[in-house]
This record gives structure tokens, C-alpha cells and sequence, in this order.
């Protein structure tokens, strides 16, 4: 009823909002611009950012820009210029930006797509498909940025990295960026002549100021469908890339040398080696391949502790899966739904080459060679798109089958801890009526070869499935999209058994009367679901929708997943003002409802939430927002027992950061929440500085403080007599840390960086208690707290003796859940791309962790008191890649 009643609601509200922008909102028509190329005649220019070749006289300038912020509109404040040219081979680029205070230009320096200081930028729609582009961004320092377009702009990927040429210069006049844009690198229908969808860009980094050749306003619904024409192009045709980029490691580690561990002497030298590439197979398909891959170069993650009964979802960081991610991809819902299952989606690349499924147990003395990851043996990457707007991806990955060795007194045995396996990713797209409609789907299957017992707990087979569609209408100011998934797990009776009752489902809850435990089956299949409508331009943008996870849902196979047993709705909407007014540049204002159910009818969840956003005019930025929580409940917290219904609460936050242009920056965010019956308390601060004393080098440096108090933090489940016992405490827990960056470009193509993060949280547990009446409607009468007389803390065995009938014999033990976690993690990376496509890597990357006394306390003077007591896990390595273009 309350589901019904909010869903409602939430109609009349964006029935409102439409009536209300219908009568405010009347948006002026934009005429689509032209421009017109010609072939080179005889020699191609020079690509030496100075524009004095004969060639560029060959074409007229194109112009004329207009400002899209701050002043959406407005004419630009600076004049911007560009040509543009084509051979059989090459589109060339020149553009001029013209300045009237040159000596004003901002030549900041970073890695590729860092886009510091002033730049401009190209976006080519060569699939003339009004929904995908290619961008090409020069910064006036001379660094390189490029990203994969998709989704009409919603999807920007700087993954993609293609060969292509740049010089810049500076001069009196203002500053010239000059390009040479291979056509390989680009897609396009194979026919005589061709229109491109275009657009140019600008930033002035003082003024912040933004301006296009094409005006598309700030609040449009969209982007590549609002570009310009690219005109002109004949008798070009597309070109069959194939790249071959193989490469050399050689890695050293050095760690703490364990006595009487074989396997552990302090030290391991290897050499590889590996291949990459890329084949255009035809002007519509690209193939990318990756053989023995190695990925450590890549950033480590970051540290946490994780207290809940969830996992964590961490980013996507190796290069191979990361590029064109925005094709593979298949999210359950979106983040404006609310809610903490945000991540889902059908395909997450981690759980290619992972850690292994299975830990050998070791008998006493017995030690364990186990691997780092699974190794991935090869992988395949297909994907394309064809003139009437049908694109797909398809990704293929074989994974090793892992075996750890033991030694037990000179006697050794392999275990295997991972099947051989093999992933198999399918999405694909249709395009319609230039966009305005596309459905599509995706499949991912996942097979292992288990054929020992010991490895009867995984899937052998797990399999997914997913449609989705998206329409807009009304010059695609509203929209309405829903996707509907399906997933269906096999194997062995044990493998099923444990996904009943793993933490996303927990079949064996003693509340849940509408869900079983079947140890017979072999098979699991369940379904998910989102329907969405919105409105995605003007002043006034929204949307609600409701989404739900069925509870025989199972994505961890292929994708990630974090709970199922879900039926969430959700309503959002906000009032933005991308004009600068009073003391404002922008300002927008969201408000947000969500709503939760479990499948049993039972009010999981219920919030209420406001936040705000703004940039003053000294370019300043402000944000804020506050959430009230009603009483909800987790059906997961105890780990299988009953629901727990927790008191509602209220929180709020604020941010505040300093004008991003300076050589000094600052910023700061502070979070407070109250649990209602003064059950939990949370309180966050991070403060954050950033210093570039010349455009070449940056500096910064966050700390981040977290005090976490829980009156009813899960502990463990313990047997008595004929029940179970669900134990909570209080916890009183500390989280100090810092993230320290260093980046030094010594030119735009050679950078020097190190990313560092020293972690401590520190926990204690005190007032244990038995939960009795998880769901009573008073709080203090769902749970008993044990007494000073029905515990005592053994110090010989480290856990708590528990004698709960008061008869002098112990009823069960808790282990002491105490713990005082300090981890450092480090990287320093010297990158050298000496020819384009071409690198070479020099790392260096440090590890620190421990478990350390829980009597000791470290907090943020004194970190590296705690971290110096750990031994360090180095790691060095020379990574060394050349690119062939075929």
C-alpha cells in the first residue's frame, strides 16, 4: 500500500513539474552549423604547432564560438578559429586561440586526460550515428587527451587511448594547437562522400570559462545529436587498423623472510613476457586481444575495513578491461535510485583474474605456496558498430587453472585452488530514429572445469541475461527506460546450498516464511528489474522509478551484486540555475524520496533527502545536503538470523572547496549522524590541500578522520542448547588515514608519480548482547544485554568465556573481535611514452600490513609509529612496450 501510495505520489509530482516547465520554459532554436574540408592538394602540414605550411591555405576558417558557461549564450570573450583538412591517410587540425592577454594562458601540465590549464578539443560523430563521438583535447601545455563518446554524452571513457599527433605553441596572438588525427583510429561507413557530426570546444582556465562552435545549451537533453556538420570529405576510405604491442617484464620483490617457510626466503625474481593488440578486422569491427597479461603498474586500492555483511566494490583499474568499459556494460540501476546497491550490474571485470576460490587447510607446520591472482591465460575483446546504428561487444577470457603447493617437512603437494575458466561477455545495441529510442541486451556465461570435490562449493556453470530500452520524446526532454534481468546458477548440491545462504540472500533467516533452504538443489534462478521515467532538460530535471532484486538473484559470477530480496522505489528531482546570479556562477537543488520492501512485505527502508550545490563567483564551491531516515531493517546484519529493525536517524554534511585556479588549494567535508535512541553515532572529516608551485609539478595531500560508535555491532552466532545466539556490542571505532599524491611532468610525454595512503582503524567492543525480539517495537526490548557476571575475558586463549544460565560452566566462547588494522600502500611510477602507443614503465610499489596489538592505539600523529612496525612487501619492477602499427 505504501509502495503504492509513493509511486503515486510521485506521478502527480512529475506531472506538476512538466505542466510547471511547459508554462516557464521556452528555449530558443539553435541553427545547426556547417563546415566545409578539402583535400590536401599536394603536401600534408607539418605537425609543429606553428601553422606556416602551405596547406592550410587550402580551406577557409571556421568560428564563431559561443559561450556555454558561465554565460550560456553569451558571445565567447576570446575569439577561436580552426581549419580543418584530409588525406587518404589523416585529418589534419589547426586551431587558434586567440587571447588578448597571452602571457595570461594557463600551461598547466599532467598525465594524459588530466585537462589542467586552458585547451581546446574536437569531437568528431564520424559514425554520423547522433549518439557516439570521438574527442581529441590539446592542452596549451601540449598534453594529450582523448575519450570515447557515448550514450548521446552521457558516457565519457578517457580510456580509449588512440595514436594521433599534437604540437602547441604560444605566441603574442594567443596560442595554436596543430593535429594529425590518423583515420584508423577512427569509424565510419565504407561510401563516396561523407558527413560527420562535429563539434569544438574551449576552455579559458582563468575565467573558467567554456565555449563551443556549435552552441548546445548547458541544460539540453543530450550532446552528439546537437553537433554540427563536418562537410566535405570524399573518396576517403576506412582504414584497417592493426597494432601489435608487445612487451617485457621483469619484476623483483623483497619481503619478510619467515623462518622454517619455504616458501617465504625475502625474495623472488621473474621475467615475462606478453602481447597486446589491436585489429580493425573491418571498418565496423575492432578486435583487442591481451596474452599473459600484467597489470602492475596499476594503482593499488585503497584501504578499508569492512564491518558489514556485504562486499566491497572496488573500480576497474587494468588497462585492458578498463578501455571501452562503456560498451560491456549493463548497470541494474543508476546512483540518483538511492539505496546501497547502486554498483549491480550483469559484468564486473574483477572477477576476471581474482584471487582463487579455495585456501588449502594445512595441518600443523605445514606450509602453503599460494597465488598472488588467477592468471589470466588470454583474453578477447570483438567490438563494432555498422551504418544503421547496431553496435555490440563480445569478451572472451580464459582463465588458469591455479595450484597452490604445501610443504610438510620436506613433503610436498599440490592443491588446486582454482579451475581452469572461462568468461564469456555479450552486449549489444540498436540505435533508432537517429537515438531517440535504443534497446538492446546483454548475456554472460561463465563456465569452470571442477572435477576434484574439494572445489564443489563454486558454480560450474553461471549464466545471465538482460534487456533494456530507453525512449524519449518530445524533442527528448522527457525519457522512459525499464531493463528486466535474469541470472541461473548450477553445480553440485553444496555449491547451491551455499548460495541460499550466502550473505546476499540468507534463505535461512527464521523470519523470512516466504523463502526455503533446499540442500537438494542444483540450480538457482532468479530475476531483477528497473522501470524509470524522467525528465532530462530545462531548469527542472527528475525522475522516479522502481527497481527490484528477486531473492533467488545470483550476478557474482560474471557481475557484481550486493543483496537481492529487494523491491525499492525511488523519486528525485532538481532545480538548477546554470546562469551566474547574485553571488552564484550555479546553483542546483535536489530533493529525494526512497522506499524499500523486502519480497516478504516488510519496510526495509524509507529516507527523506535534500542536499544542495554551488559555485560563487570567486569560484569557491559549496555543497551541503542532510538525510532523514525512518526505522528500517537489515536482513543481513546477523548473518542469517532474523531482520533486525534498527531507530531511524538524521545526518548532514557540508563541502567546501577553494578556487581550484590558484596555486594553493584547499578543501574540506564534514559528516555527522545521529541514530535515533542514541543507538549509533558517526562523525567524518577530511581535509584536503593541493599545491602546484609551477605548471610541471602537484602536490597533494588528504587526511581523512572517522569515528564510528554502534550500540548493536554484529559479533558473531553461537550455539546454546537447541538455539542459536546472534551477539551484537558496542564498538567504539577509529579510522585515521592520508592519501599523499605526487606528480612531477618533466615533459607532457615523460611524468613521475607516486600515490601513498597510510591506514589505521582501531575497533573495541564492550556490552555484548543477545539479540531476543529482533523486530519489537521497543528498542530496548530487542536484545538482553549479558551481564558482568556471564563473561570474563580469558587472557591465556584471547576470547570471552560466556556463562549465560549462571550455572558456572561455560555455554560458549566469543572471540575477542577487538582489532587494530594498519596497512601502507604505495606506488611510484616513472612513465616514458617515447613514441606514441610506445612505453616504458620503472614502479616501485610498497606494501605494509599488519594486525597489531589492540592494546596499543595509533591515530594520525602517530601512524608511522604502528606502520613502522610492519615489514615492508617491495615490489620493482621494468615494464618496456612498442607498439607496431601495421
Amino acid at each position: 500500500m505504501r509502495l503504492s501510495l509513493s509511486i503515486l505520489l510521485s506521478i502527480l509530482i512529475f506531472h506538476q513539474l512538466i505542466a510547471q516547465e511547459a508554462s516557464t520554459e521556452k528555449e530558443a532554436v539553435v541553427l545547426r552549423k556547417h563546415y566545409s574540408t578539402n583535400a590536401v592538394l599536394n603536401e600534408p602540414p607539418l605537425i609543429d604547432g606553428l601553422l606556416n605550411d602551405d596547406a592550410w591555405n587550402g580551406v577557409a576558417w571556421g568560428g564563431d564560438f559561443t559561450q556555454t558557461e558561465p554565460n550560456k549564450g553569451a558571445a565567447a570573450s576570446q575569439k577561436t578559429a580552426f581549419k580543418i583538412l584530409y588525406d587518404a591517410k589523416n585529418l589534419y587540425v589547426a586551431i587558434r586561440a586567440y587571447d588578448s592577454e597571452p602571457h595570461k594562458i594557463v600551461e598547466r601540465m599532467s598525465r594524459r586526460d588530466g585537462f589542467e590549464g586552458d585547451w581546446v578539443e574536437i569531437n568528431i560523430d564520424s559514425y554520423f550515428d547522433h549518439r557516439t563521438a570521438f574527442s581529441f583535447t590539446a592542452s596549451a601545455s601540449g598534453v594529450k587527451g582523448d575519450e570515447a563518446v557515448s550514450n548521446n554524452g552521457d558516457n565519457w571513457d578517457p580510456s580509449w587511448d588512440p595514436i594521433w599527433y599534437l604540437k602547441t605553441s604560444v605566441d603574442t596572438e594567443g596560442w595554436v594547437a596543430e593535429m594529425r588525427i590518423p583515420l584508423s583510429q577512427l569509424r565510419f561507413a565504407d561510401k563516396p562522400v561523407h558527413t560527420w557530426g562535429l563539434q569544438l570546444n574551449r576552455r579559458i582556465f582563468r575565467e573558467q570559462e567554456r565555449s563551443s562552435w556549435q552552441y548546445i545549451p548547458p541544460d539540453a537533453p543530450g550532446w552528439v545529436h546537437l553537433f554540427g556538420e563536418l562537410q566535405g570529405l570524399e573518396g576517403i576510405k576506412p582504414q584497417k587498423q592493426l597494432e601489435i604491442q608487445p612487451f617485457v617484464l621483469g619484476k623483483v620483490e623483497n619481503f619478510e623472510k619467515e623462518e622454517g617457510n619455504p616458501y617465504s626466503d625475502g625474495r623472488e625474481a621473474s621475467v615475462s613476457v606478453g602481447l597486446d593488440g589491436k585489429i580493425g578486422i573491418t571498418s565496423d569491427i575492432t578486435l583487442d586481444f591481451t596474452i599473459n597479461p600484467d597489470f602492475g603498474q596499476v594503482e593499488a586500492d585503497p584501504s578499508q575495513v569492512n564491518l558489514s555483511a556485504f562486499q566491497i566494490y572496488f573500480r576497474e583499474r587494468r588497462p585492458f578491461f578498463v578501455e571501452g568499459n562503456n560498451i560491456l556494460t549493463f548497470p541494474l540501476t543508476e546512483s540518483v535510485a538511492g539505496g546501497n546497491f547502486n554498483q549491480d550490474n550483469l559484468f564486473y571485470s574483477r572477477r576476471i583474474g581474482g584471487l582463487p576460490h579455495h585456501y588449502p587447510e594445512l595441518e600443523d607446520g605445514e606450509y602453503a605456496d599460494m597465488p598472488d591472482n588467477v592468471t589470466i591465460l588470454g583474453a578477447l575483446k570483438l567490438t563494432g558498430k555498422n551504418k544503421k546504428g547496431f553496435s555490440w561487444g563480445l569478451l572472451e577470457t580464459v582463465t588458469a587453472k591455479e595450484e597452490a603447493e604445501t610443504d610438510l617437512h620436506g613433503q610436498r603437494r599440490k592443491i588446486t585452488v582454482e579451475p581452469l575458466t572461462n568468461y564469456l561477455v555479450g552486449r549489444f545495441q540498436q540505435d533508432l530514429k537517429e537515438g531517440k529510442t535504443v534497446f538492446g541486451g546483454m548475456l554472460t556465461a561463465v563456465n569452470r572445469d571442477i572435477d576434484e570435490p574439494h572445489l564443489s562449493f563454486i558454480h560450474k556453470q553461471a549464466y545471465s541475461g538482460g534487456l533494456d530500452v530507453t525512449h524519449y520524446f518530445k524533442d527528448r526532454k522527457f525519457y522512459v527506460a525499464g531493463n528486466l534481468s535474469m541470472s541461473h546458477v548450477s553445480g553440485s548440491q553444496e555449491a547451491i546450498l551455499e548460495t541460499q545462504t550466502a550473505s546476499e540472500r540468507f534463505f535461512q533467516r527464521p523470519d523470512a516464511s516466504y523463502l526455503r533452504v533446499d540442500s537438494s538443489r542444483t540450480s538457482l534462478t532468479g530475476t531483477s528489474g528497473t522501470l524509470k521515467f524522467g525528465k532530462a532538460s530545462g531548469n527542472i530535471v527528475m525522475q522516479s522509478g522502481i527497481t527490484w532484486r528477486s531473492p533467488q538473484l545470483s550476478l557474482n559470477d560474471a557481475g557484481f551484486q550486493r543483496s537481492s530480496d529487494l523491491l525499492h522505489q525511488w523519486a528525485w528531482a532538481q532545480y538548477r540555475k546554470l546562469q551566474p546570479f547574485s553571488a552564484f556562477r550555479w546553483l542546483r537543488i535536489n530533493g529525494n524520496e526512497y522506499l524499500s520492501f523486502d519480497f516478504g512485505g516488510t519496510n526495509t527502508y524509507k529516507a527523506f533527502n535534500t542536499n544542495w550545490h554551488t559555485q560563487f563567483k570567486n569560484f569557491w564551491t559549496f555543497s551541503m545536503g542532510s538525510t532523514w531516515e525512518g526505522a528500517s531493517v537489515s536482513n543481513a546484519d546477523l548473518r542469517g538470523g532474523p531482520g533486525m529493525l534498527y531507530p531511524g536517524g538524521i545526518d548532514y554534511w557540508y563541502y567546501i572547496g577553494t578556487d581550484n585556479r590558484k596555486k594553493l588549494t584547499f578543501e574540506f567535508n564534514h559528516y555527522n549522524r545521529w541514530g535515533q535512541e542514541d543507538f549509533s553515532r558517526i562523525r567524518e572529516v577530511y581535509g584536503g590541500i593541493a599545491y602546484r608551485p609551477v605548471n610541471a609539478l602537484n602536490l597533494s595531500l588528504g587526511a581523512n578522520l572517522s569515528f564510528n560508535q554502534n550500540q548493536m555491532q554484529y559479533v558473531t552466532t553461537e550455539s546454546f542448547g537447541e538455539t542459536e545466539r546472534y551477539l551484537t556490542a558496542n564498538i567504539d571505532q577509529e579510522t585515521y588515514s592520508l592519501e599523499m599524491r605526487f606528480t612531477y611532468m618533466l615533459t607532457p610525454n615523460l611524468s613521475l608519480q607516486f600515490w601513498g595512503q597510510p591506514f589505521v582503524s582501531r575497533g573495541s567492543y564492550r556490552a555484548f548482547k543477545v539479540v531476543t525480539d529482533a523486530k519489537n517495537s521497543e528498542y530496548r526490548q530487542r536484545f538482553v544485554q549479558i551481564s558482568p557476571d556471564q563473561i570474563l575475558y580469558n587472557q591465556a586463549s584471547e576470547d570471552y568465556e560466556v556463562d549465560e544460565n549462571r550455572d558456572g560452566a561455560v555455554d560458549y566462547r566469543i572471540d575477542n573481535p577487538d582489532f587494530n588494522f594498519v596497512e601502507f600502500r604505495s606506488n611510484m611510477v616513472i612513465r616514458w611514452e617515447y613514441i606514441p602507443g610506445s612505453t616504458l614503465f620503472l614502479v616501485w610499489n610498497q606494501g605494509r600490513s599488519g594486525n597489531l596489538p589492540v592494546s596499543r592505539s595509533y591515530r594520525m600523529s602517530s601512524l608511522s609509529e604502528g606502520l613502522l612496525d610492519v615489514h615492508p612487501h617491495n615490489i620493482f619492477l621494468v615494464k618496456y612496450t612498442y607498439r607496431f602499427v601495421l
